[in-house]
């Protein structure tokens, strides 16, 4: 059977692409995914060639790969991250049905909110939620819900895609939302490239964060109400020290 393997590069930089991504994309024929992200692996694979589509092109890059295994060869498709979380993984299944049998196998990568959160320090050590801040595929209204009832669980937040030119109030609207039901001092940080040339990051108050100038570059992470600054990191503890 035809193959497809759905590869999550992880943040970029080639040490944290696992062993079973680089085994995927060594025995590929095709390379195929979104420029930017293909433009971080291909001079690892100087020798195979590529296709790639701009972003808001997702499902012609994806139908594009599946008829290349249609015809025999065995693809990659590379996405930043892991695979199933805002990546190609779930898409790849879906338009699977409209092609001959194929073999499809999802390899894991770290995604945003799991190497952002190493950077910080460990702002995710407990009950945490994933939510993304664009509208393009998802209503706002739907998205502001989500981070009310986040909001009012207490959970931690890892908020991805906070800001771009065209959604430059996304984030502050959030916070606003998060306000209602959590402290302004609550801690709060964002990391910048992670795992690339140009990582920063910065730890500030939810009620700093409403008014940072971020971008698409940028993860965001909110902390509960146990959450605190220790040794100039985010921490959010577990309750271990509850049972000494």
């Amino acid at each position: 059977m035809n193959k497809i393997y759905v590869v999550g590069l992880g943040p970029g930089d080639e040490k944290y692409m696992t062993g079973e991504a680089r085994a995927a994309l060594e025995s590929c024929e095709l390379i195929c995914g979104y420029s930017v992200y293909v433009d971080l692996v291909s001079p690892l694979f100087p020798e195979k060639p590529v296709f790639t589509t701009p972003m808001t092109r997702e499902i012609e890059r994806c139908r594009t790969a599946l008829s290349h295994v249609a015809e025999g060869k065995t693809v990659a498709m590379v996405c930043s991250g892991d695979a199933g979380v805002y990546g190609m993984a779930g898409l790849i299944y879906e338009l699977s049905s409209e092609y001959p049998p194929v073999e499809i196998e999802v390899v894991s990568g770290v995604t945003a909110a799991l190497s952002g959160a190493a950077v910080l320090g460990a702002p995710l050590s407990h009950d945490f939620a994933v939510i993304s801040l664009s509208d393009l595929l998802t209503d706002w209204e739907l998205i502001e819900k989500r981070l009310e009832l986040a909001a009012q669980g207490d959970f931690c937040l890892a908020l991805y895609n906070p800001a771009s030119k065209k959604r430059a109030e996304h984030l502050n609207r959030a916070c606003a939302i998060l306000l209602k039901h959590k402290s302004p001092e609550t801690v709060c940080g964002w990391v910048r490239n992670i795992g690339r040339d140009g990582e920063s990051f910065e730890i500030m108050s939810l009620g700093e964060l409403q008014n940072a100038k971020l971008d698409m570059f940028c993860t965001v992470f909110v902390g509960n109400a146990e959450t605190k600054i220790i040794k100039g990191r985010m921490v959010t503890p577990r309750g271990y020290e509850k049972k000494l």
